[in-house]
C-alpha cells in the first residue's frame, strides 16, 4: 500500500509538471556566462530594445516609422560608390570596348531603376514620389570609377536610401557589365556624402571636399535632436 500510495504522488506531481502552461518567449532565458556560470538575462521578441534606433517600437517589434504628422518639404541626397578594376578593363569601359554594350550607360540606367525600386527593396522605406534622380559615373585615377547618385524628392521623408541604392546598383551593373573580362573587380565604398531638408536639415560628410574647395563641415545635432530622430526618423 505504501509503494502504491508512493507511485500515486509520483503520477500527481508529474500530472501536474506537464500541465503547467508554456514559458512565454518574452520571459528571461537562462544562458551561461564566460566561467560557466548559469545566468539569468532579459529576453524580447523581435531583440532588444534601443532608444537609438527608429525603426524599432517600444517591444523591439519592426516598424515603418510614422511620418504622416510630418510637413512635406524638399528633400535631397548624394551617395557615392567606387568600383576598382585593372588599367586595362577601365581603358576598355571608357572607349566603349564590350560587346555587351555601353557599360557608362548600362550602369546608369540601372542606378535610376533602382532608385525607384528602393522601397521594394529595403523591408522599411516609404515608397516616395521621387522628382528626380542623377547617376554621374566617370574614371578617378587609373583604375577607379566613382558613381555617384543624386536624387531628390517633395516628400515627408528623406531619400538617403533611394541614392544610396540607386550608387550601389550602378555599381553592381557595372561588375556584371565587365566580369567576363576581369572577375577579380572589387566595389566600395559606398557612402552618402550629403543630404538636404528635414527636421534635422542639411548634413555633409566631413572628409569630403565642398564645391569651394574648403573642408565640408558636418552638421552635428544636439542630444535633444538626436532623441526626437530615433523616435520620429527624419
Amino acid at each position: 500500500m505504501r509503494l502504491m500510495g508512493a507511485f500515486y504522488d509520483v503520477r500527481q506531481i508529474d500530472a501536474a509538471r506537464f500541465r503547467r502552461p508554456a514559458p512565454d518567449l518574452t520571459e528571461s532565458i537562462r544562458r551561461y556566462n564566460s566561467n560557466g556560470e548559469r545566468r539569468r538575462e532579459p529576453r524580447l521578441r523581435g531583440g532588444p530594445v534601443t532608444d537609438s534606433f527608429s525603426h524599432f517600437d517600444e517591444r523591439g517589434a519592426s516598424r515603418m516609422v510614422d511620418v504622416s504628422e510630418k510637413a512635406t518639404s524638399r528633400r535631397e541626397a548624394v551617395a557615392v560608390g567606387t568600383v576598382r578594376m585593372s588599367a586595362s578593363t577601365l581603358k576598355k569601359v571608357l572607349d566603349r570596348g564590350f560587346a555587351k554594350g555601353d557599360v557608362l550607360e548600362v550602369a546608369r540606367l540601372a542606378g535610376i531603376m533602382a532608385a525607384k525600386k528602393t522601397a521594394d527593396l529595403i523591408p522599411l522605406c516609404h515608397p516616395l514620389p521621387i522628382s528626380a534622380v542623377n547617376v554621374d559615373i566617370a574614371a578617378v585615377g587609373p583604375t577607379d570609377l566613382e558613381v555617384r547618385a543624386r536624387v531628390a524628392t517633395e516628400a515627408k521623408t528623406g531619400v538617403e536610401m533611394e541614392a544610396l541604392t540607386a550608387a550601389a546598383v550602378a555599381c553592381l551593373a557595372v561588375y556584371d557589365m565587365c566580369k567576363g573580362t576581369e572577375r577579380g573587380i572589387s566595389i566600395g565604398p559606398l557612402e552618402l556624402v550629403s543630404k538636404s531638408g528635414g527636421r534635422s536639415g542639411a548634413w555633409v560628410r566631413s572628409e569630403s571636399p565642398s564645391p569651394d574647395g574648403d573642408a565640408a563641415r558636418l552638421n552635428t545635432p544636439s542630444p535633444d535632436d538626436d532623441a526626437r530622430l530615433a523616435r520620429e526618423g527624419d
